[in-house]
């Protein structure tokens, strides 16, 4: 027997709603998603009339349906924005030339202004000699840098007052949790914040926020979006991916998981003697940073110095702290000796 949608509108149901276990059919899926977003964006009061918007578009399935959802609520409901694709270039072969091409598509598909820029152009480097540099290994670390820089100079070359990526509710609570697996409590205050940079010149909004990644697939899926689905080639290695798997599987078991893990994440409480790190502008690129020099800028230098490992290795007063302590066992171990001391007597931790 048919299934009638949940919202009592006598058509039949097409699909079960991740998030709610709801059955709906597809014109109610459809209002549901979109009003959902559209709150999100009133009560965080992510836009204002006149800015313009730049939409970081990759090609994927969350940047596609964030171009084409914003695009509709923008006509919708009047927010008065004006919205500009932007793409960056990585330079992988075989990956971002074929999903560049999704976004041209898009382009024209929504009759919105596109702007791309490269890491070559920007930095002289692209990911496929950066990979063959260091190898497999920490690739992501510099991507990801590379990769926001390069947003914060695209939106400045488009004249963007924001700019608006497509971060679901799934990479919210991956985030969290990489955060606390790692010990990193300076960044849990301000991973869950639904805009960032708003000390800066460019603030960062996150409209999926609270959207499922099953639902964006589905939202494309059954709108028939042209988006790019192939997973970058360097990606498999990256930490980011156990995070999610733990993720995959808690939502297996309750899917409120998600959204219970951002609440968390929101809620959670820091203490008062952490430093929080303060925004300044890097003295050579003179882009916002918490460091004197940004962290793109001492990737770059590395790489073209031929060290890239300097970049991403500990600090220089961690090494500092290990040569001394190093310095202190042999000094104590010779004590020992002089002293004819069994060495269990003193144990090191």
């Amino acid at each position: 027997m048919p299934v009638t949608c949940t919202n009592d509108c006598n058509r039949r149901a097409k699909l079960k709603r991740p998030k709610t276990a709801e059955k709906l059919c597809l014109e109610c899926f459809y209002q549901a998603f979109e009003d959902e977003i559209h709150r999100t964006i009133v009560n965080n009061k992510l836009f204002q009339p006149g800015e313009s918007v730049a939409v970081g578009a990759s090609g994927g399935k969350d940047s596609t349906v964030l171009a084409y959802v914003l695009k509709l609520l923008n006509e919708r409901h009047n927010y008065g924005i004006n919205l500009v694709l932007l793409s960056v270039d990585e330079g992988i072969t075989g990956y971002r030339d074929d999903s560049l091409e999704t976004v041209k598509r898009n382009q024209q598909q929504y009759q919105l202004p596109l702007k791309i820029v490269s890491y070559e152009e920007l930095y002289g480097w692209t990911m496929d000699a950066i990979v063959q540099k260091i190898g497999m290994k920490n690739n992501c670390t510099f991507c990801g840098v590379f990769r926001r820089q390069a947003l914060d100079r695209g939106a400045m070359l488009v004249k963007a007052d924001k700019i608006v990526t497509g971060h679901n509710a799934d990479d919210v609570a991956e985030t969290v949790l990489m955060n606390v697996l790692r010990g990193d409590i300076a960044r849990l205050r301000r991973c869950t914040a639904i805009m960032t940079g708003t000390e800066g010149a460019l603030p960062r909004c996150k409209p999926f926020k609270y959207t499922y990644e099953k639902e964006i697939v589905m939202y494309a899926y059954f709108k028939k979006l042209d988006y790019f689905s192939t997973e970058c080639v360097y990606s498999p290695n990256a930490y980011r991916g156990y995070a999610r798997a733990y993720l995959k599987d808690l939502e297996s078991i309750r899917p409120s998981s998600i959204v219970d893990i951002i609440h968390s994440g929101e809620r959670m409480s820091i203490k008062k003697e952490v430093k929080m790190p303060e925004q300044g502008t890097c003295s050579k690129c003179g882009y916002i940073s918490s460091q004197s020099i940004c962290k793109a800028c001492v990737m770059l230098e590395s790489l073209n110095r031929g060290l890239p490992k300097l970049a991403i290795g500990k600090t220089h007063k961690a090494k500092v702290v290990t040569i001394c302590s190093n310095a202190f066992q042999r000094i104590i171990y010779r004590f020992k000796i002089f002293h004819e001391l069994e060495r269990d007597e003193i144990k090191f931790v």
